[in-house]
């Protein structure tokens, strides 16, 4: 028997499991309501059925605000009961993963989102009413944020993509536009922006040579990390984390995405490899950008074990 006030032994994964069962251990384990929610939608019994979604719809609800937003770490690094546009963008992803992005609940969020936006019509990444709560120290926080891709184009893409109008989406979506066709130096959080920007815009015509140009410019400015086996030839962007490289499933979550046709085949095919060999001895993979607080990261696991399945599955490979 364990000595009284000793830690037990956390159960480690037979490792003969499939990445499935293993990563279905971890996240009854360790995750929040809500991507125990989000597993069971994806990958268990009764999976993409309506009861499973209202199941997720029913978790999100709890980080709702009252202003239309939603709030309480729903994304992790940002801690506290207030809206934000990162964490709204976030449930807009949820809600498009099971569906159910639209209604009167995205009608709210779009409120929200034009209580929030700068003069130019877009997003700023924080707003400042998350002062006095605890975030992320990479997080700045000012009075008077900028206009950024990196919150504006995924939301934007996912409302175009569900076919969602609202009087917001004029300016935000020609926002967009200005920024990924005036990109000249970047970094793979904003292209990953830009992508979900132009995989759910409706000119297509324009999203496709908008894809293009951006392509060309991360491969010469080395923002994939094309080869797992040499990242020392790959440089981790200023501010990131020691060893926060992003791959080509990173830019091309699912093969319909435009980001797609900037990687060969083979490039692709070791950058899922190097995904698949990520998953951890727990079951779950590891969270690669700078970590600040346990808590954070334990909560920020299972979102990423979420959707590195959900990649390999859309690829074809075989999670069991």
């Amino acid at each position: 028997m364990a000595e009284t006030g000793a830690s037990p032994a956390v159960p480690s994964p037979d490792a003969a499991l499939s990445p499935l069962a293993r990563a279905e251990r971890f996240v009854w384990l360790t995750a929040r309501v809500l991507e125990q929610r989000r597993f069971a939608y994806h990958f268990l019994d009764g999976a993409g059925g309506d009861a499973a979604a209202d199941a997720v719809e029913t978790a999100l609800t709890s980080y709702a605000t009252t202003d239309g937003g939603y709030g309480y770490a729903l994304e992790p690094d940002l801690r506290g009961p207030v809206s934000q546009p990162l964490h709204t963008g976030h449930a807009l992803g949820v809600l498009d993963s099971i569906r159910r992005c639209g209604g009167q609940r995205v009608e709210r969020v779009c409120r929200y989102l034009t209580s929030v936006s700068t003069p130019e019509g877009a997003l700023p990444a924080i707003h400042p009413s998350q002062r006095g709560y605890p975030a992320a120290p990479f997080v700045p926080i000012v009075d008077d944020p900028p206009s950024e891709l990196l919150a504006t184009g995924p939301v934007v893409g996912l409302l175009h993509r569900n076919e969602v109008w609202h009087a917001w989406l004029f300016r935000a979506t020609d926002f967009c536009w200005t920024a990924v066709e005036s990109l000249e130096k970047s970094h793979p959080y904003e292209v990953q922006a830009a992508v979900a920007f132009l995989d759910g815009v409706p000119d297509r015509p324009r999203a496709r040579a908008a894809a293009d140009r951006l392509g060309r410019l991360v491969r010469e400015q080395r923002l994939a990390a094309l080869d797992p086996a040499d990242l020392d030839a790959f440089p981790v962007q200023p501010g990131y984390a020691p060893g926060e490289h992003h791959f080509p499933h990173d830019f091309a979550k699912v093969p319909e995405s435009l980001a797609r046709s900037w990687f060969t085949d083979e490039e692709m095919a070791r950058s899922l490899d190097f995904l698949a060999r990520d998953q951890e001895a727990d079951g779950g993979w590891p969270v690669r950008w700078r970590q600040w607080a346990p808590g954070t990261v334990m909560e920020a696991r299972p979102i990423v074990t979420i959707q590195a399945l959900r990649t390999l599955r859309a690829y074809g490979r075989d999670i069991g």
